[in-house]
């Protein structure tokens, strides 16, 4: 079966432009766990997972791009992003934690560019890792789970899985940044080596 070779692209793209979609319908009822919340969780639940099937489709079928592998990992930021931003704008997620997080990503992001005409920083092991349990605890953190049963064990079970959940994720998105920044640097210092 012949696929075009833009198609993993253009699906990144869509997430891309997913993101403020979803943000408007999070906030739109200002978090209440009625039919736009539910809306905007499954949006970003669909949305993130369509990060597997581009790059799916792009492996399969070797169509693998330098510019894929620059927006993959930014169509992922762009959608993480606003989804720790409106978590936090709604009071649900404290503001250092999305901080946190947008500083490595937004840093590792602008490193990419400003690398980009030297070689394309694609998405490490670790980075991937750090994606799956953001999209894991987002997941969990925007659907009002909490609201579908008022026993406290249920209750008492969704806060702690959230937050055990959201621990690694923010663990992982430290360490994968650092993990970016010491591999670069032994890049670096290999490259100025072998002149």
């Amino acid at each position: 079966m012949a696929v075009h070779p833009q198609l993993p692209n253009a699906i990144t793209i869509a997430r891309i432009l997913c993101a403020p979609v979803f943000l408007w319908l999070l906030l739109a009822d200002a978090g209440a766990g009625g039919g736009l919340r539910w809306a905007a969780a499954v949006l970003f639940i669909v949305a993130i997972a369509t990060d597997g099937v581009d790059g799916y489709i792009a492996r399969r079928y070797r169509i693998v791009s330098d510019l894929g592998k620059l927006l993959d990992p930014i169509a992922d930021k762009a959608l993480t992003g606003v989804a720790f931003v409106g978590l936090s704008i709604l009071g649900e997620l404290p503001w250092p934690i999305t901080i946190v997080v947008l500083i490595r990503e937004i840093g590792i992001t602008v490193y990419r560019f400003i690398v980009v005409s030297d070689h394309v920083l694609a998405a490490a092991w670790m980075g991937k890792l750090k994606t799956v349990f953001q999209a894991i605890a987002l997941s969990m953190a925007l659907l009002p789970l909490a609201g579908l049963s008022d026993a406290p064990a249920w209750q008492a079970g969704v806060w702690w899985a959230g937050v055990v959940t959201m621990t690694i994720a923010v663990v992982l998105t430290i360490a994968s940044g650092i993990d970016y920044v010491v591999t670069e640097a032994r890049a670096a210092r290999r490259g100025r080596g072998a002149r």
